[in-house]
Formats: C-alpha cells, structure tokens, sequence
C-alpha cells in the first residue's frame, strides 16, 4: 500500500504564488476547521488549568510569607530578600541635578534629572534597545555599551561647560536584577534574570564593571548609588504620594520592594545599624517557590517554558506571572492542538510553531476593545502567521488569552498580599505603586490584581489600592542618589 498524503504543505508556483495544499480521506469533515462546540469542550479543560481559587491564593500567600520571612532571615535564601542601604522615605526636599542609566529587561534608558524639590522633577531621556546578542555576550562588553550609551547623552544633551573639566557627575544605576549589596554603591550579582545570560558576570560586583567602563569610555559621571527600579519606584511613588508602602514591578521580570526596620532583618545584625531605622528591601521574590516547586500552580506548559528557558528550575514565580512568558503559554498551548488535529488543518503553522513567536502583546491585543478584539485576532494570525481563522477559533484564543492573564493577575495579588499580611497594612490600607508594561498596558490588568486582592482579603481588600507608579528606574534613582549624598554628608552610615 502506498504511503499516505494526508497532511498539509505547500508549492510556490512559476508565477511565485504560494499554493496550499491539504489531503483528506473520505472520512473527514468537508471543511478542516474545528467546529464551535469543539473549541468549547477544549476551552473547559484549559479554564479548569488556569482558575486560581481563593482558597488556593490563600495557601499561596501563606507560603510566600514564610519565604519572605526566611530572606530576612538569613542570607543566600531562595528569595534573598535583600537590604539596599537606602534609608527611610524621601523628604521632598531632595534637590539637584543627576545622572541615571537603567540597564532594563528590553531597553537601556539613559536620564538626566533636576530635582527640583516638594515633589517636583525634570527629566530627559533616551532609550536604547538591547538585542539578544547583546543580552549574551561578555559581562564587560555589556556595561561598554552602557558606558558609550552615556557618553553620547551627555554630549548630546548637556550644553558644553555644563561639566567643568574634572568634575564628574553624580550617578545613580538602576540595575535589575538580583545582587547582594552591603553599601549601597557596589554589588554583586547573584544571577541573571529576564533572558540575560552574559557570561563573568554572575558572583561579580556589577557597579566596579560599570566604573571600569566609565573610566575606560572617559564618561565624566560618578557611580554614586546602585539600585534596582523596584526600590526606585518605590522612593519614586512616595515622593508623590506619601501614602505608598509597596512597589510592584510586572512586566518583563516581576519583583517588589517594601519599607522594613532594621531590627526585623536579623541577617545584618551584625552592622550595627539602629533596630528602629527603617529601609528598603528588594524581595527579587521572581524566584518564589524556585527548584521545589510546592506552592505554585504550574501546568504542563509552565514545565515546557521552564524546561527549556535558559535557566531552569528557577524564577519560578516569574515565568508564570511575567510579560516576557505569557505569550509563550498561549503558543504552545495552541500547537498542543495543532498537534492534536484540532486547529488550522490544511494550512501551513511553521510560522506559530517558532518559541516565542506569540508575544504577549499579541494577548493583550486579543483582549482589548470588545467590539475591534476578533478583528484584531485576525489581524495577528493572518499578518504574522499566514493563518486564516474561523469565529469558534477567534472566540476560543480571547477566551483562552483572557485565562492566562487573569491567572497571572491573580498570582501578582498573592504577592502583594503577603507583603500586607506580613507587615500589617490591612487594617489601615496602603497604596501599591506600579508600573512595568503588564501593569500599563494589559487590559484588566490592574481590575483583576484588585479582583484578587479581594478573593483573598474579604471586603478588607478593598483597601489595598494599586496605582501607576512613578518612574523608579530614572526619578526614582536620582532621588536616592540624592538622599545617599544627604545622608552621607550628615556623617550617617559611611560604611553603608
């Protein structure tokens, strides 16, 4: 018996059009799509994987407490939970002009700001994409660029005779990615996160890198404060709105950061700072429930992504709430029924079948404006994937687009939340700062966060109010940079 032509392909013609071929025995349905009650049936199974209960969100919350706990507890913990030397809140009174580089997930952004004082500030900026080349090459070419990137802002932006010769400009660097740090101008990086890999980087202080490039570079700037845009933005947000206490970053990474006192962090005991001053920590708590794996929902699809991800086992709270996944989830589950027979019989999926070919601003797109969503759907999967589409399929990816991201709300609130449960803001309330592109730009993003909030805190939820955060990887840096040179200028904590 002769092999089967059953399957699909295609043949560029002498004229070069494509022609899409599909063979089909007598026993198929005339017309290869999948039918509304089909896509409906698939739907129930991927709704069941992707609902988060209350109750389990409360078994979530409870774990997360417990490991925040730990970090403060001791050092090298799987969420490390780490001091950041910068001290109390900002007063308002912070003045000056300063420089801040954020090296991003994405971009690399490159600041000059006046502060100007009671809550004013200006700011102008540049944006430099990062390629993923760039992303895994050598740790020390990385911060060149960064050092190039700042030496063509300055000259481009500054007016000549701004910088006297000699002087150096105050820095701040946002870096955003887990380090430990014992003075607040150097670092040591823990591990990458975000997709970054560059090699002899990792166990390196990260600011004495950036300085070698500075000086290499002769860029007329001084490294004055390392931080990371999540303790930023929340010295950013309370510089605005007094009534912040936590910081929330969802975009490409996650993370947050949060006031603590000194005396409920018993791993730097031994510096001998006062028990009753306050400062900031940055929970990197990406890696929530890392290599274990006992408290998250993880399906199959997590265990793909985090499989095959550059460093598996971990971030694991990360890869199932973060913008740079989300997409990832919504592809592999549409090539399980690729697979499957269910979806785009006869048509050519090479193109969906690439990793990280569905960005998750595809979702958020699938999810926009109701009466334009399933018009957009037909947008994505023809322009970008030469799909065609029927309306049960269109119907079947917004619904299946709006669970993984409200799934990814949801888990983002059991984190605020136990950061409310631990330090006691329910009662009172608090306003939660932030930003990151999920946040921004993911319709019902924020609505779903609060939603959970909810599910999990009863009525009381309603007090915890999350609000667009103001910019921490710039503003945010140069207030801290600020509020060190004051500090260190009264003589407080020079060894910090």
């Amino acid at each position: 018996m002769p092999s089967s032509r059953r399957g699909s392909g295609s043949v560029t013609l002498p004229t070069g059009q494509v022609l899409a071929i599909h063979t089909r025995t007598q026993d198929e349905e005339d017309l290869p799509h999948a039918t509304k009650k089909t896509m409906a049936d698939h739907l129930r199974k991927y709704e069941s994987l992707f609902t988060l209960t209350p109750q389990r969100m409360r078994m979530i919350v409870e774990a997360f407490k417990d490991t925040l706990e730990a970090g403060l507890e001791k050092p090298k913990q799987t969420v490390p939970m780490i001091p950041t030397f910068v001290f109390g809140w900002p007063t308002g009174k912070e003045t000056g002009d300063f420089l801040a580089v954020d090296l991003g997930g994405t971009n690399l952004r490159v600041c000059l700001v006046t502060l100007q004082g009671d809550g004013k500030f200006e700011i102008t900026q540049s944006k430099y994409r990062l390629t993923e080349e760039q992303k895994q090459e050598d740790g020390q070419k990385l911060f060149d660029f960064c050092a190039e990137c700042l030496k063509t802002f300055i000259t481009t932006n500054l007016e000549e005779g701004t910088v006297k010769e000699g002087e150096l400009l105050p820095l701040g660097f946002t870096f955003s990615y887990p380090c430990e740090q014992d003075k607040i101008d150097h670092g040591r990086l823990i591990r990458w996160t975000k997709g970054f890999g560059a090699p002899n980087t990792e166990g390196h202080d990260v600011a004495d890198m950036f300085r070698a490039s500075l000086k290499k570079h002769n860029v007329p700037a001084e490294l004055t404060a390392l931080i990371n845009d999540t303790t930023g933005t929340l010295i950013a947000s309370a510089y605005v709105n007094p009534a912040t206490k936590i910081a929330v970053i969802f975009g490409t990474g996650c993370n947050a950061a949060y006031m603590e006192r000194v005396g409920d962090i018993p791993k730097i005991k031994n510096l001998g700072i006062d028990d009753q001053a306050d400062m900031a920590i940055n929970c990197e708590w990406g890696a929530f429930d890392s290599f274990e794996h006992e408290h998250l929902p993880r399906t199959k699809y997590d265990q793909i992504i985090d499989e095959k991800s550059n460093k598996p086992g971990e971030q694991a709270f990360e890869k199932l709430i973060s913008g740079r996944y989300l997409g990832e989830i919504l592809r592999l589950v549409i090539c399980e029924l690729i697979d499957e027979g269910v979806l785009f019989l006869g048509q050519e999926t090479y193109k969906i079948e690439i990793p990280y070919a569905l960005d998750t601003a595809f979702l958020s797109l699938m999810e926009s404006d109701p009466t334009e969503e399933l018009l957009m759907i037909i947008g994505i999967f023809t322009h970008f994937f030469a799909l065609e589409t029927t309306l049960a399929e269109r119907q079947f990816f917004r619904a299946l687009a709006k669970h993984v991201g409200r799934r990814a709300a949801r888990l983002s609130a059991c984190g605020i939340a136990a950061i409310v449960s631990k330090m006691g803001y329910l009662e009172e309330g608090c306003a939660v700062g932030a930003d990151g592109s999920l946040y921004n730009k993911y319709p019902g993003f924020a609505d779903r966060v609060h939603e959970g909030l909810q599910d999990i805190f009863g009525d009381k939820g309603r007090n915890i109010v999350t609000y667009h955060a103001e910019d921490g990887s710039g503003v945010g840096s140069a207030i801290i940079a600020g509020m060190t040179k004051i500090r260190k200028e009264k003589g407080l904590y020079l060894n910090c």
